[in-house]
């Protein structure tokens, strides 16, 4: 938390240092942009140079090697630096599990909801200073985590597995623990989305989602997870693009609700820090007020800085925006000096902390005690919702066949990469003979057919992977059809959405990762060959025979 004498000179010397400052420095600093490659782009300096830029924001598309991030963020910096201001802010969404901009080299925690599924604070702390520890060292000083979502909708296309589980006081101690967890080590946390993300049954990238309840309804379930990670002082925190008419009946969106930032958050909940929107880009911003003026209305309601995160001509729209609203007075310069004093004192606090950090010694990105951390960790999140007798353990000496769903389709929120590392491959140590078949999440015709007649030919001892197939029924008829043979005994594993199995309650048994990253599908393959227990519980309610909190103790 940011308190004590250093907070308050840190305040003062930020408060001397912009007294000199233009107009186009200070807004310079209240907005944050991306952009393509992995080497600066002339656009990105002429940003940083000619208006000020406060802050960078990394993608997939930005990173390379370990070593390589660091020196982009480094030249950065340099940039920067040289115009004599005050830190930049690199930022990437490194939420963990399946929402992880930088997963080479590094060790890549347990994402949200498989945390949950381990249930202990200490776990999500230590995941998170981890993490903080390594994007320190890769030059990156705030991550847009952890997602504070309540997710009790099993129909929501955006958050899921990027939510810690249902139940509001999970959340919120969950959360609390990964927003001190990235701040001791001086990375700034931001806790999204605000007020709340979780119950929608839309995307905010697509669309302009609506959230219908009562005050009364998000006082118990939404706004729970937010005071506390107000209470455990996170630096910042993100707004979500969805309406909530119970806290603006206007129909406003978050983003550009004063009665949701500066009545709700400032005011009700007393939040002192930094208000980041979500990327304006976005079509429910861009596709109605648009990125300009969609930046002047966030900042009159109650927004530090504003996110534009891939176009250009949108961020210098943008930026000018901005510029013009204070020079018409629509935008009051002591809205423009409230903003930049809390971003000010937020990078500067955070700068002196990883300065302490450092100076005490740190582990080395992807050391070999972190990873193996990370390893034994995901042998906690694994939950075993169902085995009927004598599906598991695995046999090791029975043929087995294992379906991998490949992620071929880009989305917003997660960067589709090549993965070769599968759930075969994990998998192959603990049984005599694998043969592995890869589909699509969205299978063919011809790739179901190939599945069925693999196993028809005498693999009955079926492992399907599945991947958010509550949303993708090919995959559900396929795993349904392979349960189907006779003597076959199927195996599900949920490599993201838990949910899944309603739409296969066949099955044999089932199992939910939350993720397909390499530890958890590592994890998996013990649990199935009985190399270790099941210890995970599920953090969302499937039915009323698999309720949140449910988990099998062993295979029998």
């Amino acid at each position: 938390m940011m308190n004590g004498d250093k907070k308050d000179t840190s305040a003062s010397a930020s408060g001397r240092e912009r007294a000199d400052w233009t107009l186009r420095q200070k807004l310079g600093q209240m907005v944050m942009c991306g952009f393509d490659g992995t080497a600066p782009t002339e656009g990105i300096l002429r940003l940083i140079r000619e208006y000020r830029l406060g802050g960078i924001i990394y993608f997939r598309r930005n990173i390379g090697r370990a070593a390589e991030v660091a020196e982009l963020s480094r030249r950065l910096r340099e940039a920067n630096d040289a115009l004599g201001g005050p830190p930049l802010w690199i930022a990437v969404d490194q939420e963990g599990g399946m929402v992880a901009r930088v997963d080479r080299e590094v060790a890549l925690a347990p994402g949200n909801m498989a945390l949950g599924a381990a249930g202990k604070p200490e776990l999500t702390y230590e995941a998170a200073r981890i993490s903080g520890v390594e994007l320190r060292q890769m030059g990156i000083n705030l991550n847009f985590a952890p997602c504070v979502d309540v997710n009790n909708n099993p129909a929501n296309p955006v958050v899921g597995v990027r939510s810690f589980g249902e139940n509001p006081e999970l959340v919120a101690s969950l959360g609390a623990a990964a927003a001190r967890g990235y701040q001791e080590v001086g990375v700034s946390a931001c806790a999204k989305h605000f007020p709340g993300h979780g119950d929608t049954a839309a995307d905010s990238h697509h669309e302009l989602p609506l959230v219908p309840h009562s005050r009364e309804r998000l006082e118990q379930v939404e706004l729970p997870p937010f005071r506390s990670a107000i209470l455990a002082g996170v630096d910042a925190i993100m707004t979500a693009h969805v309406r909530f008419p119970a806290c603006d009946p206007g129909g406003v969106p978050a983003t550009l609700s004063p009665a949701i930032l500066g009545g709700l958050l400032r005011k009700e909940l007393g939040y002192k820090g930094v208000i980041v929107t979500d990327c304006l880009e976005m079509n429910a911003i861009s596709q109605t007020v648009g990125v300009g003026r969609g930046a002047v209305l966030a900042v009159a309601a109650g927004a530090d800085m504003v996110l534009v995160s891939h176009r250009e001509d949108r961020q210098v729209e943008a930026l000018e925006a901005l510029y013009t609203a204070v020079e018409s007075g629509e935008l009051p310069m002591a809205r423009i000096d409230e903003a930049v004093g809390r971003i000010l004192r937020a990078k500067i606090w955070r700068e002196e902390v990883w300065r302490q950090t450092e100076a005490a010694g740190v582990r080395l990105v992807g050391d070999e005690a972190s990873c193996r951390w990370v390893e034994e960790t995901a042998e906690r999140c694994v939950t075993l919702v169902r085995a009927e007798p004598g599906a598991l353990p695995l046999r090791a000496d029975a043929p087995t066949l294992v379906v991998w769903p490949e992620v071929r389709r880009s989305t917003e929120v997660d960067e589709v990469i090549p993965q070769e590392l599968t759930l075969g491959w994990a998998l192959a140590p603990y049984v005599a003979d694998v043969c592995e078949m890869v589909i699509g999440t969205e299978p063919t015709a011809a790739e179901q057919a190939a599945v069925l007649a693999a196993a028809r030919g005498g693999r009955l001892q079926i492992v399907a992977g599945v991947y958010n197939a509550a949303f993708a029924l090919g995959q559900a008829s396929l795993v349904q059809a392979l349960a189907a043979l006779p003597g076959a005994t199927v195996t599900a594993v949920a490599l993201r959405n838990p949910y899944d199995l309603l739409a296969m309650p066949q099955v044999h048994a089932y199992a939910a990762c939350y993720e397909n990253r390499p530890p958890m599908l590592l994890a998996a393959a013990k649990v199935l060959a009985g190399r270790v227990p099941p210890q995970g519980r599920l953090p969302v309610s499937l039915s009323a025979e698999y309720p949140a909190g449910w988990g099998m103790d062993s295979l029998q």
